[in-house]
């Protein structure tokens, strides 16, 4: 299972009008971070979130919902990409998560989000792929929204430079 899409960030009709706040690329990697350190803050996050640097760029994480607790490990290149490679649990495939800044032409930025199963997939599994697809859809929208929302607020004028 491999699933894809695009969320624009910046775009050359939006640079023009300066209708809308316009991105740096190290504003949105502040933002990205956020969502590797402090997803909580997110709609739909976890409700805590510990995390250690373990090599320079790599993040292991233990993220907690109610009683249940996941482990992941993030990789980050900087400015550049994220991938988050969650550990297995249950009888459930893990699903890789990888974000990419990516700037297609000048004042254009997108982020290219990849998710893709890392084993094989059970009828049943294979079945909820379209809900899932539209979940992630909406998660990363949301995420996307709080980072507007967070720039429009000036969380991020440290990391304009």
């Amino acid at each position: 299972m491999r699933f894809e899409h695009l969320i624009e960030i910046n775009s050359p009709k939006l640079a023009a009008q300066m209708a809308a706040s316009v991105f740096t690329r190290e504003q949105l990697w502040h933002g990205l971070m956020a969502r590797v350190q402090t997803p909580q803050r997110f709609p739909n996050g976890p409700e805590s979130c510990e995390w250690q640097e373990t090599s320079p760029g790599v993040f292991s994480r233990t993220l907690r919902f109610g009683q249940h607790a996941f482990r992941d490990e993030v990789q980050t290149e900087l400015h550049q990409r994220m991938q988050f490679t969650p550990e297995p649990h249950g009888d459930t495939a893990p699903i890789r998560l990888t974000i990419s800044i990516e700037e297609p032409q000048s004042h254009q930025m997108v982020l290219r989000f990849v998710y893709v199963a890392l084993g094989e997939q059970t009828a049943e599994e294979a079945y909820y792929n379209d809900y899932r697809h539209n979940a992630w859809l909406h998660n990363d929208r949301d995420m996307v929204r709080c980072l507007r929302e967070w720039l429009d607020n000036g969380e991020f004028a440290s990391a304009s430079h």
